[in-house]
């Protein structure tokens, strides 16, 4: 049986993620936390995601630790803010616990401290901006084009729904690093983040990078290769964010059987490399 820890539990994914696990024969909730000090801690998760009592009361997140000391999970899911899952990262590793992160909008630096926690502790972890299966399956398809029509040009178009709060999607970021280490170029360089005014002619090796916010949008993704007379337009369209589910259950089943000390993605669950 795998014991889950879920941040965020109440939240949007969260409890889609809670009444999941609770359908798997091999998994089980054991612990739910929500903000530092919040209003929900000590009701039970499953009455307050409408499913009934299950028996897991809510915690705050300054009790992390002491939460996953008595606990025990064996992974934690974290699909938070970036500010807020840097902490509790680093308090899982501490605490020899293992992770699944979809959370996105990291910085560089916070990457590089996520990937030092999991290293200096031996944790196991699956880390990916995006886990819904298609969307991986995107990025190998767009790795593979961008070896091919490396002369076209590159735009990606990404919308979400109006309460998304980072720009652009860590799926869309993801996109324009692949295909910059595919063609060799530096995404900080390369990388053109909506226009306005007078930019002049569009330069050869541009990635541009668009992010449009309204309604309730679950997530759509293109990527444009734009040539002489034509282009080829990849798409993915999220209807339901059951499909990012689904990925974190096939991560959660995954991460046990990785390698310590290491950050995995999604082609690793997957078997895309």
């Amino acid at each position: 049986m795998i014991d889950v820890a879920v941040t965020g539990a109440c939240g949007r994914m969260g409890s889609k993620i809670i009444k999941t696990i609770l359908q798997q024969e091999d998994m089980n909730v054991v612990a739910a936390i929500e903000a530092p000090n919040s209003s929900m801690e000590g009701k039970d998760v499953g009455e307050l995601i409408g499913i009934g009592e299950i028996g897991v009361e809510v915690t705050g997140a300054e009790k992390l630790k002491q939460t996953l000391e008595t606990k025990k999970p064996d992974v934690l899911v974290d699909f938070t803010i970036a500010k807020a899952a840097i902490g509790t990262i680093k308090t899982c590793a501490e605490c020899g616990v293992n992770l699944v992160v979809g959370t996105t909008g990291f910085t560089d630096e916070q990457m590089a401290e996520i990937r030092a926690a999991v290293a200096a502790n031996n944790i196991k972890a699956v880390i990916a901006p995006n886990m819904a299966v298609g969307v991986n399956v995107f990025f190998k398809v767009i790795k593979d084009l961008a070896k091919i029509l490396g002369d076209y040009d590159v735009e990606i178009i990404e919308a979400h729904h109006k309460h998304k709060k980072d720009a652009p999607s860590g799926t869309a970021v993801r996109a324009a690093e692949i295909i910059a280490e595919q063609l060799n170029r530096n995404l900080d360089e390369v990388g053109v983040y909506g226009r306005k005014g007078i930019v002049g002619e569009r330069k050869a090796d541009e990635i541009g990078i668009h992010a449009v916010r309204g309604g309730d949008i679950v997530g759509d993704h293109t990527v444009l290769f734009a040539g002489e007379g034509e282009r080829i337009e990849i798409v993915h369209r999220a209807q339901s964010r059951q499909s990012f589910v689904t990925g974190v259950m096939k991560a959660l089943r995954y991460v046990l059987t990785g390698e310590e000390g290491k950050i995995s993605d999604m082609s690793d669950v997957l078997g895309l490399n």
